[in-house]
């Protein structure tokens, strides 16, 4: 996930990137991280996360928009503003072989 945030919404994006990183366990992806702006003004973050197929994938996305606890991580996000935008992409590992 590539995103916009507000800068000035940084904390309130924390919260959702911790609730979203908590939902992608519960729900078998692989959560391997959000990333910030750590130094300088920056209005852009990034999330990887992966899951065994499409079809793992699709079951968690399935829940958004009825789970409750999807829900209320959606409600962070839309309450304060902190997201300006995102783009999903997705991407296939190219692992080392030895």
């Amino acid at each position: 996930m590539h995103y916009t945030i507000d800068p000035a919404q940084i904390e309130a994006f924390e919260r959702f990137a911790r609730a979203w990183m908590r939902l992608v366990v519960a729900h078998g992806g692989v959560r391997h991280g959000y990333f910030l702006p750590a130094e300088g003004a920056s209005d852009k973050a990034e999330a990887l996360f992966s899951f065994e197929s499409l079809a793992a994938y699709e079951r968690y996305r399935a829940r958004f928009g009825n789970d409750p606890e999807f829900v209320a991580a959606d409600s962070i996000r839309d309450d304060s503003g902190c997201v300006v935008r995102y783009e999903r992409t997705f991407m296939r590992p190219l692992l080392p072989t030895d």
